[in-house]
């Protein structure tokens, strides 16, 4: 019998365990899913925009692969400080594979960023999509002008969420505090910026084509921004995905406005955030300093500043990984060094342990790219299995979990939680609502009431749930980055000082181990 753990139930996770049921030529393979949350899915359930339904739907794919009878989830388990010491899960299984995402952003390095008003859009993301550890608000009372600096599919979905009324965000799973908070957002001008031009930004063309079909919002493109790109004037010596790009923001840059549209949308490039602005406290403006191409792929300063107006900034330039307790770590490239998924340790293998997803090859990929990885890690691991075998491991790792005090919330636990979610959907007149906080999915896990928030931060609906336990509730944070797995790759770093740069002074949102 060969017992394998895998650390992380998002997508890079489900596609290990997928990988072993398939590749292993023995049928005596178990493998036990273990995530942070009591919720399965990582990204797909908490990255993925919430009006990307068809992408949502994946849910029901990994779904498949977790209820198979020799795979368990193991939600509400902890690996690392406070919790399960990887060394720990090292004796109890042959193998064990961290899928543990990109846990941190990247920040700008500017001054001005720690000021209230200014996130990530990583936060901003935890926060619609429902991620337990987020913050419950205060990302738009006030706002009028929101600035969103990148231009991947992270920052198109965010800029998207901002521009779309409440009528189209009612049917999703979105929580019930974040849409009554956008239903009364006073946001009009929503201005997504990047450093670089048309013909190098990084988003998709369909996330790009979604911003122009908004029913009550006006896309701007200035075509005389456009113009500084070498590429625009002769789009066919680009690759097919940029040149499409091109061609989409050509069409719009002349397009008339719609009447009484509720919502602008400024798109715009050549523009590099050098300082944000106080007023009053709080971000009042974001200094650009307009760039130029530098001939060599990059861009350069060129001393000429404008100042826009912005009480909402939301950072999207990139995600990174973060090190993990017990295992080596490459700062540089914010990865797990690795041969193959093999975790490497001074140059050499170390037996047992492997990376697959972000953790291994950085924040790059859609979803579908994380089948390969998956299987590439999976056949070291099962060429590896005689050396793996030879070392004893227990009968039944779980029973010793519990022993060790560990409760997981398992897969019932899981169910009660969906039920949970079908019911306060349905006490609002919606769908499914996902619940946003720890007590709410930790009482539905266990079968008590999960007390939803409600805008006000009251309000409570009763979920039936199944037997299901969890251990800690400080135990926070999921397996994986919270940002849409969708995305392409956002736009890079704004310079190379915004690798490791400090982080704001504001407590982050985001875990600061994705153990």
């Amino acid at each position: 019998m060969l017992h394998v753990a895998v650390v992380g139930s998002g997508p890079s996770g489900v596609y290990t365990a997928q990988s072993l049921l398939q590749q292993s030529e023995s049928p005596d393979v178990r493998v036990d899913v273990l995530d942070r949350l009591p919720c399965p899915y990582g990204l797909v359930r908490y990255g993925v925009a919430p009006d990307h339904e068809k992408i949502k739907s994946l849910q029901q794919n990994l779904r498949s692969v977790l209820e198979d009878e020799r795979v368990r989830f193991l939600g509400g388990v902890r690996v690392g400080p406070g919790g399960l010491p990887a060394a720990r899960l090292r004796e109890l299984y042959h193998a064990v594979v961290y899928c543990v995402g990109a846990a941190t952003d990247r920040h700008l390095g500017v001054p001005g960023e720690e000021l209230p008003g200014s996130w990530s859009a990583t936060e901003f993301v935890s926060w619609y999509s429902a991620h337990p550890d987020c913050a419950q608000d205060g990302f738009l009372p006030g706002a009028r002008s929101a600035v969103v600096v990148g231009v991947g599919n992270v920052a198109v979905d965010v800029t998207r969420i901002l521009a779309r009324g409440a009528a189209e965000l009612g049917p999703t799973d979105m929580p019930q505090a974040a849409l009554t908070s956008l239903a009364a957002s006073t946001v009009t001008e929503i201005h997504m910026v990047g450093r670089r031009g048309p013909s190098q930004a990084r988003f998709t063309t369909k996330e790009l084509r979604e911003l122009g079909s908004l029913p009550d919002a006006d896309v701007v493109v200035d075509p005389e921004e456009l113009a500084l790109d070498p590429a625009y004037a002769d789009p066919s010596g680009l690759p097919a995905a940029n040149r499409r790009n091109v061609e989409v923001l050509r069409g719009w840059a002349g397009r008339p406005l719609l009447r009484g549209a509720a919502r602008r949308i400024r798109l715009r490039f050549f523009l590099r955030p050098a300082e944000l602005l106080a007023d009053g406290g709080r971000v009042g403006a974001v200094r650009f300093e307009r760039t130029l191409p530098d001939g060599h792929g990059g861009v350069r300063g060129t001393g000429h500043y404008e100042d826009v107006p912005a009480q909402l900034v939301l950072r999207s330039v990139g995600y990174r990984g973060v090190p993990l307790e017990g295992l080596p770590f490459d700062a540089v490239q914010g990865t797990v060094p690795h041969r193959a998924g093999r975790v490497l340790r001074d140059g050499e293998v170390a037996p047992g342990e492997y990376v697959a997803g972000w953790i291994k090859r950085g924040p790059t990929g859609v979803i579908g790219t994380n089948r390969p990885c998956a299987k590439e890690t999976v056949t070291s691991l099962l060429a590896d299995v005689p050396v793996l075998t030879a070392r004893a491991v227990p009968a039944d790792p779980l029973e010793v979990l519990r022993a060790e005090g560990v409760e997981p919330v398992e897969w019932s636990g899981w169910q009660a939680i969906e039920r949970a979610e079908k019911e306060l959907g349905a006490s609002l007149g919606r769908g499914v609502v996902k619940l946003p906080d720890w007590p709410s999915l930790l009482a539905a896990a266990r079968g008590g009431k999960a007390v939803a928030r409600g805008a006000d931060g009251t309000g409570a609906a009763e979920g039936p749930g199944a037997v299901g336990t969890v251990g800690a509730v400080e135990a926070v944070g999921g397996a994986a980055a919270v940002g849409a797995l969708e995305a392409v790759g956002d736009e890079e770093a704004v310079g190379a000082e915004a690798v490791g740069a400090t982080p704001p002074a504001r407590p982050s949102r985001v875990p600061e181990s994705p153990l």
